[in-house]
């Protein structure tokens, strides 16, 4: 009797373990198992240094995320966005990807717009600003282009 409650003692202590690991591994890896949103796309001519997963912000503040970085029509960059279901977009949005800090990571900044109409969840940002380039800015210092 007393080898079984051992057992059975040891075995609950490790479902107890295996659950904490699981949960950690969520929400310490930003993973979205369940989350609410919806989609919407956004054509670019450079989005150097963007990857998948990069956060879509609203005045600073998280809405959602890039789901998929693709290349559309015209031979642009194509972004997947994932906007939280609190967050409404209009028709006049302007996507842009901007740099966190001088050598920071890349994210997508969205200013919202004020249009009458919202923009229908699988629509299109039309108004986009690319990535900036250093390398290129600085070559064309560097050969007096500027």
């Amino acid at each position: 009797m007393k080898k079984a409650y051992l057992e059975f003692t040891v075995g609950l202590f490790v479902l107890i373990g295996l659950a904490c690991i699981t949960y950690l591994a969520v929400h310490l890896g930003e993973l979205e198992w369940f989350g609410r949103g919806y989609q919407v796309v956004a054509d670019f001519d450079n989005v150097s240094g963007l990857k998948v997963g990069a956060t879509v912000e609203v005045a600073g503040v998280d809405v959602g995320r890039v789901e998929a970085i693709s290349v559309g029509q015209d031979n642009q960059a194509r972004l997947t966005l994932k906007i939280n279901d609190k967050v409404t977009v209009y028709q006049d949005a302007i996507a842009s990807i901007r740099t966190k800090g001088i050598i920071g990571d890349k994210y997508v900044k969205l200013s919202l717009g004020g249009a009458s109409d919202p923009l229908s969840p699988g629509g299109r940002i039309r108004n986009t600003e690319s990535a900036i380039e250093w390398e290129e800015l600085i070559g064309k210092y560097i050969q007096g282009k500027v």
